[in-house]
C-alpha cells in the first residue's frame, strides 16, 4: 500500500432538499490515476468540488494525507494550493499571456519572487508542450492550447494531486487529443490524478481504477479492463452500452 493522498468517508452533499451525494467512500494513493465515469447528474462534478475543498460536505469526512481536513485546524487555503483543479473551461485572464496566467499562482499564493515564479511557470508550460506560446494571449490560442495552459497553471503550484473535471468536454476531437496526450504524459510521470471524463480510451490506457457513479453514489469500481469489458451492475452495463456500444 502506498501513501494515501486524498480520501473521504461517508461523504454526502445536499442542496436544499436534494441530496446530490448520498454517501461516498474513496481514496487515492500517490502516483495513481483514477477515473470517474457516469451519466450527467450523477454527482461527479459535485464530488470533485468537495474533494478539491471548493465547498464543504453536508456530512462525512475528507482526509488530506491522513489528516481530517475540516476537524484538524488545518489552513484550508494552503491545502487548496496543494490540490490542483482543472475545470471544463480554463477561465484564463484575457489581459495576461499564457506565462502570466501560469505564474500568477506561484507569485500570489506561494509568495515566490517574480523570476522564480516565471521559471516555475516556464517549466510547467514546457511540460504541456506550450513553451513556444508562452508570450501569446488567450485570444491567440486554440481551445486545446488554453486548456493546456490551465493544466500548466495547476502544475506550477507543485500540487500533490490534480483534479480534472471533464477537461475536454468543450473541445472538438482534434483538440481533445492534444489535451489527452498531455494528461497521458502526466500519468506516465507519476502525477497523482483524479479525472472525471467520458474519454474511455484515456481511462483504459492510464487509469489504475475506474469508478462508475450514479445517483450520488459510486456503485461499481475496478481495473479498466474489468469494468469496461465486464461491468457487474446493470446500470453500468447500460451506461457503457450507450456510450461505446456493444458492451
Amino acid at each position: 500500500m502506498g501513501e494515501v493522498v486524498l480520501a473521504c468517508e461517508g461523504l454526502k452533499k445536499r442542496y436544499g432538499d436534494l441530496w446530490v451525494l448520498k454517501g461516498i467512500d474513496f481514496e487515492i494513493e500517490r502516483g495513481q490515476t483514477k477515473v470517474i465515469i457516469g451519466p450527467s447528474g450523477s454527482g461527479k462534478s459535485t464530488f470533485l468540488r468537495l474533494m478539491g475543498l471548493l465547498e464543504p460536505p453536508t456530512e462525512g469526512k475528507i482526509y488530506f494525507e491522513g489528516k481530517d481536513v475540516y476537524n484538524s485546524g488545518l489552513d484550508l487555503n494552503m491545502l487548496r494550493a496543494k490540490i490542483g483543479f482543472v475545470f471544463q473551461e480554463p477561465s484564463l485572464f484575457r489581459h495576461l499571456t499564457a506565462l502570466g496566467n501560469v505564474k500568477l499562482g506561484p507569485k500570489v499564493v506561494l509568495k515566490m519572487k517574480d523570476d522564480e515564479a516565471e521559471r516555475k511557470a516556464m517549466e510547467a508550460l514546457k511540460t504541456v508542450k506550450l513553451e513556444e506560446w508562452a508570450h501569446h494571449y488567450p485570444a491567440q490560442l486554440s481551445g486545446g492550447q488554453q486548456q493546456r495552459v490551465g493544466i500548466a497553471r495547476a502544475l506550477a503550484m507543485d500540487p500533490d494531486i490534480i483534479l480534472f473535471d471533464e477537461p475536454t468536454a468543450s473541445l472538438d476531437i482534434e483538440l481533445t487529443w492534444e489535451v489527452i496526450d498531455v494528461m497521458k504524459d502526466l500519468a506516465r510521470r507519476g502525477v497523482t490524478m483524479l479525472v472525471v471524463t467520458h474519454e474511455l480510451g484515456f481511462a483504459k490506457e492510464v487509469a489504475d481504477e475506474i469508478l462508475f457513479m450514479d445517483d450520488g453514489r459510486i456503485i461499481e469500481s475496478g481495473p479498466p479492463e474489468e469494468l469496461l469489458k465486464n461491468p457487474k451492475t446493470p446500470r453500468a452495463r447500460e451506461f457503457l452500452r450507450r456510450l461505446i456500444g456493444g458492451v
